[in-house]
């Protein structure tokens, strides 16, 4: 299926921290704008990270990052239409929609004691975004907050996630 050189024996992280850079470009040139080319490959990370396993050749890392940041980028010119969701079709709406989704048990402990290890806000706008799914706007009505509050507050509680991490 592969070529011998196309495997990696390295971390797939590895690999696709390697690969940002290109998803970046191909971000940035889709959307023209710095700003929102950071943001959108930073939803790919948050994506596709997790759910990539060691083992994966290269090309595939690759596929997946850059089928990942289509999937970014369709949502992020759906919300640029600026369609309000009441004007959108009953059919649309997803059942169960925010609920937390079940998860490995190495996998849920890691995540527990991560966001136990954070101060309350942060965890609960990490909690609403990625856990369940809501929107910023969602998010940031839940906590009783801006959307610009929560932006800030958001990308402020994945920094401390990640120093969380690296000290475990």
């Amino acid at each position: 299926m592969y070529l011998a050189s196309e495997r990696f024996s390295g971390s797939v992280t590895e690999t696709a921290l390697g690969e940002f850079e290109r998803v970046y470009s191909y971000v940035y040139s889709r959307v023209g704008n710095r700003t929102d080319a950071e943001d959108l490959t930073q939803q790919v990370a948050l994506k596709a990270l997790p759910r990539l396993r060691d083992g994966y050749p290269k090309p595939a890392v690759r596929a997946y990052l850059f089928a990942t940041a289509r999937t970014v980028m369709a949502s992020f010119w759906s919300g640029r239409a600026l369609l309000p969701e009441a004007e959108l079709i009953d059919d649309l709406w997803i059942d169960g929609r925010g609920v937390e989704l079940a998860s490995p048990p190495d996998a849920a402990a890691w995540l527990e004691r991560t966001l136990a290890a954070l101060p309350n806000h942060y965890r609960r706008v990490l909690e609403f975004r990625f856990l369940r799914g809501y929107s910023l706007r969602e998010t940031a009505v839940e906590m009783g907050t801006t959307i610009g509050n929560i932006k800030v507050m958001q990308l402020r509680a994945l920094r401390a996630a990640a120093r969380v991490t690296s000290t475990h």
